[in-house]
């Protein structure tokens, strides 16, 4: 952390005021170039309808049928209002590295380490799980006959182009994010639209029937069916929370961040709902699926609806997806790694807590961002149930990060914050604040819930390797109590102690 004394301050940048009234310097490390449009496309990009999408509508089908893609709502509207809760947190706290120093601000130095790790953990293990979900698209594309070493080829490929443009600083991530960004809203109307006009199968009617065969009709109602189906909604609707991560890059942060986390729910969820909707009215026989018959029904449509030339092009637009959303995901692990290494809180902090002057980036925090998921692609080589070990804790340990912050905050409300930046939700707070944690803790429950018929360390995978990352961190913080090595401030929103939010913006 930088004091405010020792550089010149800037007493018209109203933004650079705010953040030494927190604690840091004046004079900000990173370069302000990132605007609305390219805070957007940084959440869009992570979120990723496409790849959402994509990964995991097949399985959402196989539980519900098509009725399934109204559960993109349902998490659409749970997720927003922890938006909300978080554009409050992040205009008052407009610092790099999100949850972290979130937490930090709204309980405490223990309690933010903890998020913090968890979350930093889970940013890693996802950005290795979409990598290597762009393995086989990759290779599609280029023609290849897929193996296990090749797709942790092309993985590795996909985590170091990521790398390298991450490391051409924060107008280049703005520019190849809005790239992405307007590259996949186009793809999702033309491809969605073709599917729509030219190769409709079924009307609309589908998507409001229970088709499931009558033995798992049976076996459990549609509502716990259609409850389990929210795995879909409930991967897709993240990445809002990267346009906090990149505070210090933004212009106006207080008020840009809490309307991109916003919009990027709104479009993102427009985006997704439109291609499922579209897939799923194109999809033969989506009964199918719930036979257990159809394995990969989107390649099988792909491939038939637009032929093997058409197949390569839309694997690239895919690939293109799942590149911009690597990109956003290392973009928000690195700062959540650069912030904690500048509050000296991880091992190796002298190194992450280092800023490229030149290129206003913390490259040894990309590079941890970006050597960690490599470790864990590799790990498939070794042993696919590891892999599955490990990945299965991604999405849980986001949603854990995310309600960590969504309950520091409601417990600080409940100790007297009043929420005082440019954007708040005044006497709202509590309830969406209270709806936020509870649309969180039905998150976690789908994604925690034990697999049928499998061997209890089956059953319980996501749940134990949860588990897992979260006993390591807890034996870290007790042995190392590195959350003694900073004096920067903690637990201070509910005293009221924080100057005023400069106006006139």
């Amino acid at each position: 952390m930088v004091n405010a004394d020792t550089r010149p301050a800037q007493p018209h940048d109203d933004d650079a005021a705010h953040l030494a009234r927190l604690g840091y310097s004046y004079d900000a490390e990173f370069k302000r170039d990132m605007g609305f449009w390219g805070n957007v496309a940084l959440g869009f990009t992570y979120l990723s309808p496409v790849v959402g999408v994509y990964t995991t509508l097949s399985l959402s089908l196989a539980i519900a049928g098509p009725p399934a893609v109204w559960v993109l709502l349902l998490a659409g509207v749970g997720q927003f209002l922890v938006a909300l809760v978080f554009g409050e947190v992040v205009s008052n706290f407009p610092v790099a590295g999100g949850v972290y120093p979130w937490a930090r601000r709204l309980w405490g130095r223990k309690y933010a380490w903890l998020n913090g790790w968890v979350y930093a953990m889970a940013l890693c293990v996802t950005i290795a799980a979409v990598a290597y979900g762009a393995g086989p698209f990759l290779g599609a594309m280029l023609g290849l006959e897929m193996s296990p070493v090749a797709n942790v080829l092309l993985s590795i490929g996909v985590i170091v182009a990521a790398t390298f443009i991450n490391l051409g600083g924060t107008r280049l991530l703005s520019a190849v994010a809005f790239f992405g960004f307007v590259a996949e809203i186009v793809a999702t109307i033309a491809i969605g639209g073709w599917l729509l006009v030219g190769a409709r199968k079924h009307d609309l009617s589908i998507l409001f029937q229970d088709i499931r065969p009558a033995d798992m009709q049976s076996a459990e109602p549609f509502v716990a069916a259609f409850a389990a189906s929210a795995i879909m909604g409930i991967f897709l609707y993240y990445g809002f929370e990267a346009c906090g991560d990149v505070a210090e890059e933004v212009k106006n942060p207080g008020r840009t961040i809490p309307r991109a986390m916003r919009s990027t729910i709104y479009i993102g969820g427009a985006a997704a709902t439109f291609v499922a909707i579209c897939l799923v009215l194109a999809i033969p026989d989506p009964a199918a699926i719930l036979r257990g018959e159809a394995t990969d029904p989107i390649g099988d449509l792909f491939l038939d609806v637009f032929g093997p030339v058409g197949f390569r092009v839309v694997m690239a637009v895919v690939l293109v997806s799942f590149l911009s959303c690597v990109i956003s995901l290392q973009a928000a692990a690195s700062r959540l790694l650069y912030s904690m290494g500048r509050d000296r809180n991880l091992p190796g902090s002298r190194y992450l807590s280092r800023f490229d002057e030149r290129l206003h980036v913390p490259p040894y925090a990309l590079v941890v961002a970006a050597a960690i998921p490599i470790v864990v692609v590799l790990v498939s080589l070794v042993s696919e149930n590891a892999l599955t070990a490990i990945v299965s804790f991604a999405s849980l340990g986001v949603y854990i990060g995310f309600q960590m912050v969504v309950l520091a905050a409601l417990r600080a409300r409940l100790k007297g914050w009043r929420p005082e930046g440019r954007f708040t939700m005044g006497r709202w707070g509590v309830v969406v604040n209270v709806l936020a944690l509870c649309w969180g803790l039905f998150g976690m429950t789908v994604l925690a819930w034990p697999v049928a018929d499998a061997p209890w360390y089956d059953a319980w995978l996501v749940l134990l390797s949860a588990a897992v990352v979260v006993g390591v961190g807890l034996v870290y913080l007790v042995v190392k109590k590195p959350y003694l090595n900073s004096d920067a401030p903690a637990g201070d929103a509910h005293t009221g102690v924080l100057t005023a939010v400069p106006a006139g913006r």
